[in-house]
């Protein structure tokens, strides 16, 4: 039973040592493959937006908190296929701060990856808000699935920056977590649990994820949302900030410290 659900994890040591060897992997990946992988990323992530935006199209069935709960249960879709099928999330490719900070990559390997992955990431979530709005899928529920993706994008675009910034850092630090915490699993089991909890709680705090606001934003403007590109900017700019100081320092720069730095000072 315990080789059937993987109970055997590994410890936090050596995840960070694994994580450290995958993160210096992606950052050698073919500029091509690299590409593909983050377009599918961004498509993934966006099939987990738009499962949750389905869900809370009936909050006032299902009350506030349990909508929220429960959406961020099934957004965490997204990062499962991430993980499991295989892509390149620019907010979880944030632990490469880790292999930088020992000198495994050079600050140009890491920026290459994060600027390849990041507009990869928007083509496939972009890609993926075109072929939703072709399909007729906001139609759903009488039109409240379009409706709420509206409501969605416009809550976003109102936030203050200060507001967005802060809120994208506490969305990176979950979803490095939840990244992290499926390092230590050796089963899909162990992974999919990894990642839900801390996944769903950023998502029921509304906390912003740079990566499924590339989906929000071009949905609500092909469902004729007055929003522009400028407030698609306005928004994504401090997410983004958020999010690289979310995931980098507070996350793969914290345990760069607690368990790298100690051996290559012993």
């Amino acid at each position: 039973m315990a080789e059937l659900f993987g109970s055997d994890a590994f410890a936090p040591k050596d995840v960070a040592e694994r994580v450290r060897g995958v993160c210096v992997i992606k950052a050698r990946l073919p500029l091509l493959t690299l590409w593909m992988l983050s377009m599918l990323a961004g498509a993934f992530i966006g099939l987990g937006a738009l499962y949750y935006t389905l869900v809370v199209s009936d909050a006032p069935a299902l009350g506030f908190a349990a909508a929220r709960v429960l959406g961020g249960f099934l957004f965490s879709l997204g990062l499962i296929l991430v993980v499991v099928a295989g892509a390149e999330l620019f907010t979880g490719n944030n632990l490469l701060a880790m292999a930088w900070a020992d000198g495994c990559l050079t600050s140009g390997d890491v920026l290459r990856n994060w600027v390849v992955t990041c507009a990869g990431n928007f083509v496939g979530a972009a890609g993926l808000a075109l072929l939703v709005w072709l399909s007729g899928h906001a139609s759903l529920n009488g039109g409240a699935v379009g409706r709420t993706a509206l409501d969605i994008a416009a809550a976003k675009a109102a936030l203050p920056l200060a507001e967005a910034f802060f809120r994208g850092v506490l969305c990176n630090v979950l979803v490095c977590m939840a990244v992290w915490m499926a390092m230590a699993g050796r089963s899909v089991v162990d992974k999919v649990v990894a990642i839900v909890f801390p996944i769903s709680a950023f998502v029921a705090a509304g906390f912003e994820h740079s990566i499924a606001n590339m989906y929000f934003f071009p949905l609500a403007m092909l469902l004729g949302s007055p929003l522009g590109w400028a407030d698609f900017a306005r928004n994504l700019a401090p997410v983004i900030a958020g999010n690289l100081v979310g995931g980098s320092v507070l996350v793969a720069l914290v345990y760069y410290v607690i368990y790298i730095r100690p051996e290559r000072r012993g």
